[in-house]
């Protein structure tokens, strides 16, 4: 921390800042205090040249609202947010986001502090980082927000600071015409390669940050700085200090090959199968790491608000500021190199010579004869010397900081002055302009580090304020044909923007624009225009700021399709009860309060009825209304506006059943419903015998299994049936309608104990004639239990759980057909029958599909969440083609015929301010070329083949 400068914002909306905390590339994060509750929180302001630029704007908001929900558990929660101007003229508003203080310290501080962390905590860190990332990646998103200053390590756990490119920037700047350009500073294989980031690259960082914090040493950095780029795409990493224990999965995160390495959720569980959360009770930081914590903790609480300056300072120009003193450091002597903070250097590590900064290769022809480009001003660190002849030749942007690059790392850091890195200046420039390779740097003394550190003195680009895992030396990636800054250079991480209206053109700009990334050893990303540009070696591209034509966002592999539409019922009304498609039009939803209907084509709320409220069903009465049995009657709802057009009480419908309770809807076929229901009758005791007393009359319940016409609104058949556990109404299921009986099973938590005694751990299938209700039999099958997972089909074929399989029999004489083995240790959940296949699910999250004639097993695919839980439910799109599996972690989609896992979604909830997030379990319900997918209180249409 260090106190707030002359220029530095005092008022973020409600809360008063109170120090700098960190200084980043496109932000600086401050220490503030709310003016009304006290609470304490860190606010993330946008450094002002780059919040104008209208891309950053966009992913700055992006990464806010994934921070926000992600909010909770090891990322803090989300407590404001600057606002958006009401109108465009009123200029581009400061941009800030606040959330909840913990304190914690950046991962290189840590170490430099205490050294490489042990096997415990190593578990804990990796087993939270690899938590957040699997929530990430459940959504098919990628995080890209692993960086030296977004691992912070706090008392009861790690935490995640940043949420994609611009948070985990090794720099930012912004460029003419719109543009936007961000340098990452790590590396994978297939980056260099200039292949697509995906959810494997955020696994490969992992493994980086994990043998960092394992070793104080980053791999693949030891060697000459321009043959990085060769060792990362070619050298098994070097991990012979990393504990034995967890060397094989850190090597596997590692791994050259994407496909090779394991998902998040496997790194998780591998670390702390019981969480990092468990694992770390009763503390996990060595005593000095906690002592550190704790001073950081009392340091924040004791800050009290600045006092205002008098005058306003004045506009920050376009050129470096002039350092602000700090009187607690000495300043360096003129001539002398800006001290190296204490946390940018290795402990007891002796000074070193190193290179100064690169020399500025001038855009345009020199003329002939004059000597070479001087290196500009913010080329320079500050308080350096003026160069007084033109340096030697070398390999441009060579970024060697002179530090030890075995135990710290590469490029510039650490809080250091601002120094331009030739090749990312050279992004955006014309071919005709770029210039040849400029000259090496002459070198100076490594300076001497003070006894406290010191904050960046130049705001407009600086690197990390703590240090880490070393990003890659510069000169690390191989030059294209076009030498070292042509075309053909290093990867561009390309990353998909909101969705935003293109920026008014530049007339004076240049219409085609050369990406080009030169010896840089980092990722380079261009945005500008609404335009992204993603480069390999030997590719070109033109970006323009034409308005593209209207087109959905290009997903990346495993990311589910845009939805149609996102519909969020209203925090002011009860959580959703019952949803339910009325005729692939309407999206019907109950609740405590009123059932209401969403429009399946615009996810558009038409109407509400408190009638409807607790309904249980939302059913298709004909042609032209809605059905919905509520607790007390039968309603028939107009599906244009909601109006009760029928309405049949209990009371009136079934009078010779007083105080009828209707249980759930057992099922239904057509116009038919099937459903239980109870009532309670008093039965008098019988005369007694002479001399004896009369005995007391009892309260019985009856129950009856009902058929009901919901087009004619009228009671087909009823039949007794034994009661279920109080309060008395069984809840049937049912299996399979076929054309002479229907199928019904109870579900086992409606059983009297009487009834589970009788079974002997036996489930029991009952079947009813479809015309007068009449009980046929009653069978067992096999050791199925009444809690097994039944399904069925009209050919007369039963489907069941038993143990750990799926057995298949004949559903008239119980003879067993065929098995499918399961999964050691999981159960089958409740089979899909479609066409010739059935689909099975399975506790152990496996999905697939057999031959419904012989079990032969067709295909089976994991949705790869961890552990168990349920077995995820299945749902099939209207044409049968995709497979959704939804369970409590998230939902996938599957080619139904050959098992291609499609894509993964997640809703990572919306967290309240305190970091409570929503833990209900997904939902699919299929209409037509649509899926909605259901969590709690969010809807989603997402289209489906």
């Amino acid at each position: 921390m260090e106190a707030l400068r002359q220029d530095d914002p005092r008022r973020f909306g409600r809360f008063t800042a109170l120090a700098r905390f960190h200084e980043g590339a496109s932000a600086v994060r401050y220490v503030a205090r709310d003016t009304a509750s006290g609470e304490v929180a860190l606010i993330t302001a946008a450094r002002p040249e780059l919040a104008a630029v209208p891309a950053y704007r966009r992913r700055f908001q992006a990464e806010a609202r994934t921070a926000e929900r992600l909010a909770g558990g090891w990322v803090a929660p989300s407590l404001d947010t600057g606002e958006e101007p009401e109108t465009p003229g009123d200029g581009p508003e400061p941009l800030w986001t606040a959330a909840g203080y913990v304190p914690a310290l950046p991962l290189a501080e840590a170490i430099g502090i205490a050294g490489p962390l042990d096997e415990r905590a190593l578990r804990i860190l990796g087993a939270g980082i690899a938590e957040i990332l699997s929530r990430v990646h459940a959504a098919g998103a990628v995080l890209q927000g692993l960086a030296p200053g977004t691992v912070l390590l706090a008392a009861d756990g790690p935490r995640l600071t940043a949420f994609g490119p611009l948070g985990a920037a090794a720099s930012a700047e912004a460029r003419p015409g719109g543009q936007l350009s961000v340098r990452l500073g790590y590396l994978t294989p297939e980056q260099i390669e200039g292949k697509e980031v995906s959810a494997a690259s955020d696994l490969f960082v992992l493994g980086l940050l994990l043998a960092y914090a394992a070793t104080g040493t980053t791999p693949f950095t030891e060697g000459p700085a321009e043959e990085a780029a060769r060792r990362i795409a070619g050298d098994e990493p070097e991990l012979d200090a990393v504990p034995e224990a967890l060397r094989e999965l850190i090597t596997n995160c590692l791994a050259k090959d994407p496909a090779a390495r394991p998902t998040a959720g496997t790194v998780a569980a591998e670390l702390a199968l019981e969480g990092a959360a468990g694992l770390a009770r009763g503390g996990w930081l060595p005593e000095r790491l906690a002592a550190a914590v704790a001073d950081q903790e009392a340091r924040v609480l004791a800050l009290e608000a600045p006092e205002t300056p008098e005058k306003a300072p004045a506009p920050v120009s376009a050129e470096a500021p002039e350092p602000v003193e700090d009187t607690a450091v000495p300043k360096p002597a003129e001539g002398t190199a800006a001290p190296q903070p204490e946390d940018a250097r290795p402990v007891d590590a002796a000074a070193l010579d190193a290179p100064a900064s690169p020399v500025e290769t001038s855009v345009t022809p020199a003329p002939a004869g004059s000597p070479a480009t001087a290196e500009p001003e913010d080329a320079r660190p500050v308080d350096a010397p003026a160069p007084q002849e033109p340096a030697a030749p070398a390999a441009a942007g060579d970024g060697d900081i002179g530090e030890d690059r075995g135990t710290t790392r590469f490029l510039n850091t650490g809080p250091r002055p601002p120094q331009n890195d030739r090749p990312t200046t050279q992004l955006s420039l014309p071919p005709e302009l770029v210039a040849p390779p400029g000259t090496a740097p002459a070198p100076v003394a490594q300076p001497i580090p003070p006894a406290l550190p010191v904050a960046p003195v130049a705001p407009q680009q600086p690197g990390p304020t703590y240090g880490g895992p070393a990003p890659y030396p510069a000169a690390a990636l191989p030059a294209g044909p076009a030498g070292s800054g042509g075309a053909g250079g290093g990867p561009m991480v390309s990353l998909p923007l909101p969705p935003a209206p293109a920026p008014v053109p530049d007339p004076a700009a240049s219409r085609r624009t050369l990406l080009t990334i030169a010896a840089a050893a980092v990722g380079g990303l261009i945005v500008g225009g609404g335009s992204v540009a993603a480069l390999g070696s030997g590719d070109t591209a033109v970006a323009t700021d034409d308005k593209p034509a209207p087109k959905p966002r290009r997903t990346l592999p495993g990311q589910p399709p845009e939805p149609r539409w996102i519909y969020t019922h209203p925090a002011s009304e009860s959580s959703p009860l019952t949803t339910a498609v009325w005729q692939d039009k309407l999206l019907l939803v109950t609740s405590e309060s009123q059932a209401s209907a969403v429009d399946l084509r615009t996810g558009k709320r038409l109407w509400q009825r408190a009638d409807g409220a607790k309904g249980q069903a939302a059913l298709a009465a004909g042609a032209d209304l809605v059905f919905v049995a509520s607790p007390s009657e039968f309603l028939w709802l107009s599906p244009k506006n909601g109006k009760v057009v029928h309405r049949v009480r209990y009371t009136d419908a079934f009078a010779d059943l007083p105080g009828l309770a209707v249980g759930p809807l057992a099922g239904s076929s057509g116009p038919v419903i099937w459903f239980t229901g109870s009532h309670t009758v008093t039965v008098k005791a019988p005369k007694p015998k002479k001399g004896k007393k009369k005995g007391k009359d009892k309260e019985v319940v009856q129950a009856h299994f009902f058929a009901y016409d919901i087009v004619q609104r009228k009671e087909l058949w009823r039949t007794p049936v034994p009661a279920g556990r109080a309060p008395g109404t069984p809840a049937y299921r049912v299996v399979v309608d076929r054309s002479a009986d229907v199928l019904v099973r109870q579900d086992a938590v409606s059983l009297t104990a009487a009834e589970v005694k009788a079974a002997k751990g036996k489930g029991s299938i009952r079947s009813f004639d479809q015309k007068t209700g009449k009980l046929l039999w009653t069978k067992q099958y096999a050791a199925a239990s009444p809690e097994a997972a039944t399904g069925g089909d009209e050919d007369g074929t039963l489907y069941a759980a038993v143990g750990k399989d799926l057995q298949a029999f004949e559903t008239d004489t119980t003879k067993p057909l065929w098995r499918v083995e399961g999964s050691d240790g999981s159960v089958f959940g409740t089979p899909l029958v479609a066409g010739p296949l059935v689909h099975t699910t399975e506790r152990s999250q496996l999905v697939g599909a057999v031959e419904r004639e012989s079990g032969r097993l067709v295909w089976r695919r994991s949705t790869e969440v961890p552990g168990t839980g349920n077995a995820p439910s299945l749902t099939l799109s209207g044409s049968e083609k995709t497979l959704i599996a939804a369970d409590a972690v998230q939902v996938t989609a599957f080619s139904a015929a050959d098992g291609e896992r499609l894509w993964k979604f997640q809703d990572i909830g919306s967290a309240d301010p305190k970091g409570a997030t929503v833990s209900a379990s997904y939902r699919a319900l299929a209409a037509g070329e649509t899926v909605v997918v259901q969590r709690d209180r969010a809807f989603y249409a997402f289209p489906v083949a």
